[in-house]
Order: C-alpha cells, then sequence, then structure tokens
C-alpha cells in the first residue's frame, strides 16, 4: 500500500477535527437553566385530527422571539397518552403525520432556546384503557376516574378528571424504555416528567400482589405506605440515572415532589432527585399570591436551580382562550426574580400546532422587564433576622406567611438552613411535630441568646402532655370552652384594641412560671354555644373576670401565644390578631436588618449576591381582587415615598434602583441606612453595593 504524506496529513487532519467536535462543550445557552421559560402543554385528543398541520418553524420561532423566552418545555408525551414523535416504545398520535418533538427541538436550538421533554407518568388515558390492570386503586379498591365515567352518560359534560397509573412493574418498564429512546434519540436539555402519585399506596391487584410477594400486608397502613414510598424512590432514581446516562447536562424533573404541603414529599424528601426545583403555582385559581414567598424560601436552603411556573391563563391550565392581563403577568414574573426564582410561564399549543401570537406578545411584555431584572435575583441567597419554622400545616403555614408578608417583615425558613447564624428570632406556629434532632437544634438557639415566638401547640411532645422547650409555662390542658376572649391592658401598639377580643378558638391552658411576664391576659365566655346554652345570634359573651390561665407570656427570649393565631387569621382574618402577633414579635426586640413600611399589601425580600458584592432589596405592591373563584391582579397603583432602614453589615459604596438604574440619596449614620423611595409601579429593587 503506498501512503504518501498528503494522505497521512489527510488523515491526521481529519482525525483532529474529529476529536475537537468530540470534545467541544454543548453551547453556553444549554448549560444552566433558562430564566425565561414557557411550559407548553399538549394534550390532544384522538378525537381531533390534522394534529401539528399548521406547525411552522419560522412561526414558532417567531413566537419564542416576541416571548423573549430562553427555555420552554415542549411534549414528548401527554395526558391523553399519545406521543408527539416516531415511537417504537409508546404510541404516536394517531393524527400526527411527522415528528414534532424533532422539529420543535431543531427549531429551539436554532435561536439559543434550550429544550426539555415533557412526559406524563400518572395520568395516560391510552395506557390506561389497554391496561387496566395499571390503573391506581385505592384501599377500597375504587378508582374515582373509572367510577366517574361508568355512572355518567356519553353526552354528559366532561369534568377535570384522568385515571391514575403508578410507574411500577411492566408500567415502569415502558417508562423506562421510552425515556431511554427519547434521550438517545433526542438532543435534549432535561426531562419533565409530570403528576408522580406520592400521596397513598396503590392497591391495584399488581401492586397487592407485589406487596404480598414481599412480605407486605397491605392492610398494615404504615407497611403498605414505606413500600409505596420505597418503589417511588426505584423509579426516580432509575429514570434520572437513566437520562444523566446519554445526557449527563441534562436536567431532571418531577412534577408534585415540590407540591408543599403533600404527604410523603417532605417526611421523604423525594424533592431531593431532581437536579432542579420547579415550583407549580396558578395563584389566580389555587391558593394565591402568598403560598410562593415561603416555597421558594424553603427550597432556595436545598442548593438547586428554583423555577416559579405559573400560567398565562385567567384561571387554570388546560384552559384555550384564557388570558391573565399583560400587567399581571408581569407583576408575577417580577414576583418570581424577587424571591430568587428563574420564571416559568404556562401555555397550551393549539391542536393544528399554531403558536397564539398573542399570548407571546404578553408574555414578551414581562420578559423584557424581565430580562432587566433577572441578574439581580435569580439563584441569588436570601438574607433576614426573622426565621419560620415550616410545619406541613397548611392553615397554620400560611397564616404565619401572611402575618408576617404583611408586616414586611423579611424572614427564611428556618427548617433547612444550613446556617443559622444570621437569625435572632424564629416563630413556630401552632402545629408542629418535632423531631428529637430539631429540639436539639431549639435548644442550642435558645442556649445562645436565640428568641423564639411559639404559638399553641408548637412545641408539644408527641403525647401532648408538655411541651419540649422552655417557654416559660407549663401545659394544663386543653380549654373548657368553644371560644374566649384575649385583652392586652397596656398595648404598645396603637391599633391593639385596649378591650378582650374575640378568639374563634380557644387557647390552650397554661401556667406562667414566677418569672415570667404576662402580656395579654384570657377571658372565658360564660358557657360554650350549644342547644344547652346559647346567647345571642353567634357567640356567648365574656366574663368579667380574668381566666387563671393567661393568653401570651414572656418569659426571657421566649414569647408563648396560647392560641392558634396563624390559623385564625388565615380562616378569619381579624386584624386584631394580626396586631397581637406584632405585638408579641416587637416585645423580642428583633433588629431586623431591613425595614419598609408599605401597606398591607406590599411585599419585600431581602437577597445578597455576595459575589457581586452587593444586597438587593425587592419591593412589589398590588391588589388581588377576588372575583368568583379568580384572584386578579388588575390596577398596579404607584406607591410614592416608600421609606426604608438597611443595616448592611457592610461598607455600602453605591445605592441604586433597578431597571431604571436612578442613584438614590441616603443617609449612613455608621449603624444604619435610611432612604425613601420616590415611587414605583407594581416592582422595584433597591442595589446596595459594597466594598
Amino acid at each position: 500500500m503506498n501512503i504518501t504524506y498528503h494522505t497521512v496529513l489527510c488523515v491526521l487532519t481529519t482525525l483532529a477535527l474529529v476529536l475537537q467536535v468530540s470534545a467541544q462543550d454543548i453551547p453556553e445557552f444549554r448549560k444552566k437553566e433558562g430564566t425565561r421559560q414557557i411550559h407548553l402543554d399538549f394534550h390532544t385528543s384522538e378525537a381531533l385530527k390534522n394534529i401539528g398541520e399548521k406547525f411552522d418553524k419560522k412561526q414558532f420561532q417567531k413566537a419564542l422571539k416576541a416571548g423573549n423566552v430562553n427555555s420552554i418545555n415542549v411534549f414528548a408525551k401527554g395526558h391523553h397518552g399519545w406521543s408527539y414523535y416516531p415511537t417504537e416504545v409508546g404510541k404516536q398520535h394517531p393524527h400526527l403525520g411527522f415528528d414534532l418533538l424533532g422539529e420543535q427541538i431543531k427549531a429551539c436550538h436554532e435561536i439559543g432556546v434550550r429544550v426539555q421533554a415533557y412526559y406524563t407518568i400518572g395520568w395516560s388515558v391510552r395506557d390506561a384503557e389497554k391496561h387496566p390492570e395499571w390503573v391506581f386503586l385505592d384501599e377500597k379498591g375504587k378508582d374515582g376516574y373509572t367510577q366517574a365515567r361508568s355512572e355518567a352518560k356519553p353526552t354528559d359534560p366532561m369534568p377535570w378528571g384522568w385515571p391514575m397509573l403508578f410507574p411500577e412493574g411492566p408500567y415502569l418498564d415502558l417508562i423506562l424504555r421510552q425515556t431511554e429512546e427519547l434521550v438517545k434519540k433526542y438532543d435534549l436539555d432535561g426531562v419533565w416528567y409530570d403528576i408522580i402519585p406520592l400521596s397513598t399506596p396503590n392497591y391495584n391487584a399488581y401492586s397487592k400482589k407485589d406487596m404480598h410477594a414481599n412480605g407486605i400486608d397491605p392492610d398494615d397502613t404504615k407497611a403498605a405506605n414505606d413500600w409505596h414510598i420505597m418503589k417511588t424512590k426505584r423509579f426516580l432514581e432509575e429514570t434520572r440515572k437513566m437520562v444523566q446516562k446519554h445526557r449527563p447536562h441534562a436536567s431532571v424533573f418531577y412534577n408534585w415532589t415540590t407540591h408543599l404541603p403533600f404527604r410523603n414529599t417532605f417526611e421523604n424528601r423525594l424533592y431531593e432527585y431532581n437536579t432542579k426545583i420547579d415550583l407549580e403555582d396558578l395563584p389566580t385559581a389555587w391558593a394565591g399570591y402568598d403560598i410562593f414567598p415561603y416555597r421558594a424560601k424553603y427550597f432556595a436552603n436545598e442548593g438547586k436551580p428554583i423555577v416559579a411556573m405559573s400560567g398565562k391563563f385567567h384561571k387554570s391550565w388546560g384552559e384555550f382562550g384564557g388570558f391573565k392581563h399583560r400587567d399581571a403577568i408581569r407583576y408575577e414574573a417580577a414576583a418570581m426574580v424577587a424571591f430568587g426564582a428563574a420564571v416559568n410561564f404556562g401555555d397550551q399549543l393549539h391542536p393544528s400546532g399554531l403558536m397564539e401570537m398573542a399570548t407571546y406578545e404578553n408574555i414578551g411584555y414581562a420578559y423584557d422587564y424581565v430580562e432587566k431584572i433577572e441578574d439581580y435575583g435569580v439563584g441569588a441567597d436570601h438574607e433576614a433576622a426573622v426565621g419560620f419554622w415550616f410545619t406541613q400545616n397548611d392553615s397554620n403555614d400560611q397564616g404565619t406567611v401572611r402575618m408576617l408578608l404583611e408586616n414586611q417583615i423579611n424572614f427564611v425558613v428556618a427548617n433547612n438552613l444550613k446556617d443559622g447564624s444570621q437569625l435572632q428570632a424564629i416563630v413556630i406556629p401552632g402545629q408542629v411535630k418535632l423531631s428529637d434532632e430539631e429540639v436539639k437544634r431549639l435548644q442550642a438557639f435558645q442556649s445562645t441568646g436565640g428568641k423564639l415566638l411559639v404559638m399553641a401547640q408548637g412545641a408539644f411532645d408527641p403525647q401532648r402532655q408538655a411541651f419540649q422547650l422552655d417557654l416559660g409555662v407549663q401545659y394544663l390542658g386543653d380549654a373548657r370552652y368553644d371560644i374566649d376572649y384575649l385583652h392586652v391592658e397596656d398595648p404598645a401598639s396603637p391599633d391593639l384594641v385596649n378591650s378582650p377580643f374575640l378568639n374563634y378558638q380557644s387557647g390552650i391552658r397554661v401556667r406562667p412560671e414566677d418569672n415570667a411576664r404576662i402580656m395579654a391576659t384570657i377571658r372565658e365566655p360564660y358557657f360554650s354555644r350549644t342547644w344547652e346554652h346559647f346567647s345571642s345570634h353567634a357567640n356567648t359573651p365574656y366574663q368579667l373576670v380574668k381566666a387563671e390561665h393567661p393568653g401570651v407570656v414572656k418569659s426571657g427570649n421566649t414569647i408563648y401565644i396560647a392560641h392558634e393565631l396563624d390559623k385564625m387569621y388565615f380562616e378569619h382574618g381579624a386584624r386584631v390578631h394580626r396586631e397581637l402577633f406584632m405585638e408579641a414579635l416587637s416585645a423580642l426586640k428583633v433588629e431586623p436588618i431591613v425595614k419598609v413600611d408599605m401597606p398591607s399589601l406590599g411585599r419585600i425580600n431581602l437577597l445578597h449576591q455576595p459575589d457581586r458584592k452587593r444586597y438587593v432589596l425587592h419591593l412589589l405592591y398590588a391588589a388581588p381582587i377576588q372575583r368568583g373563584s379568580v384572584s386578579v391582579i388588575e390596577d398596579l397603583v404607584p406607591l410614592y415615598n416608600v421609606p426604608v432602614e438597611f443595616d448592611p453589615r457592610k461598607k455600602v459604596e453605591k445605592i441604586y434602583t433597578i431597571p431604571d438604574m436612578k442613584f438614590l440619596d441616603f443617609n449612613d449614620d455608621g449603624q444604619k441606612i435610611r432612604l425613601t423611595i420616590p415611587e414605583f409601579t407594581g416592582h422595584t429593587a433597591v442595589v446596595f453595593e459594597y466594598n
């Protein structure tokens, strides 16, 4: 064989090019989580024809550019059970004639948009109908979807609902094979698994047989639940391993693992299997605008990228033709950045494949603003002097958080905080089960001068016989009456009435220790309202003498409130309860890092970016209006001359607002920085740069 120098050179050059290409990193925009995302639903029935016939790469790209989008979740498989690409494992939608998923991935990467493939787990109608033995059954052997369908006429309206499947046995095998097909076939930046059934064990025939084969008694609730969690972890481990085997850079997310409160998620930390944290929330139609802040703060302590999810819809997912006003989208997006999260808004692609330009013009209006502020929020550290102890009791948590937010008390979640040295006080809501380790942590916090504000059963032992922490009180027993009254005889706040005020549920009876100070007394009613004894329309009036057991007790650095103020505030919204909460918190003499004076709908959050040597104080103000089942943000009114007091603990050199980059005058006395924000509408942030 006659090999010339030219031949050798060509071979070496070709080999070098191959090695160079194979060694190249993926493009920069695909290495990290996108900041301005879209979740593009595409649940399409087989009753619909000509799926994707209007899809056009240029029109698709035009919409994403108009929306200023840099990441998107597109569909590999939806709730109807159909796939949107040529698959040998699943089944392509019968009326889709091309590789829609593949075309969307190419279109996105061409314009610098990161792509994650959506794959449904719990809801897949085709799989449920093809394999009814896979359908999830409760402990009574019932399936709500199948029962409702069997009782309905074919022409009856179809409510929201799907048959539930659990990823085990043959169904798990299908999921793993299709996952492998996807990540080998397509250059994906992530896989987004939806509807992970976490809450209760599966009792269908396969699952019960599986339990018996492994020595698990299905009638043993705890054993069945533990087995359910073990199988869930197996699914999470195997799918994540499969994705990362073929796409090491790809993100993996399991929806429903980050819903709080949610049974099994919190206790078993199933969210740890995610490479990022997506927080699905539709504040308009779900639980309002005050859940996201503490969810974001909880997961901020876990050290993973956080993505806040809402929708472009007026109400909820899957709503064609529903529009949220662009000002509302912009406010929600700004709030997401303010609490350290990337932004994701849900849309639903028309079955024709045609993108709705009006949607992306609205989202683009918000995302243009996000692009200006995202570097001052996404991924930043949360800073606060007050800690909130997350309990998993929804009404207690939300009530506590609302009292903090409405008084612009900046806080962090204390449970999973890696370094609590910045905390001066921790607020423990009225219902919490503390583990032995958590009791030791809180006792150590107390012993080093940390302050506690504890409500009702917030520090009870498991037997409800005594408190696990030193609160300056001894437990006597539960209340004797259905309601009672609190009286603060010399309130510091002018907004707190100097008269007994009603509690919609009575407080625990406690005896204060000798060195404790009673801040509020209790007046009991003459009797509980029953058929035997009642007076007037509602509650029985109070007795004129004080009860022997007090309502609020201060002992050293601890304040104990005998009532679930948090739950009462969440359920009844009496301002007097919030004022009492603030009276107690103020009595602990916490020196907050930041103070801002705004109306109760004002929200603040302080972020720290040590790598950029700056603090960023975000301020938000909007007034949601309840209309039927929907909370609507409509009128963004300006606030003027908002006073701010800040203890930077650093030598601040420059202070300015974003995104307008206006420098602010300030007074620095060496202890506090004081300034006034002349005006803002909806959102602004103050940047404190230090040396």
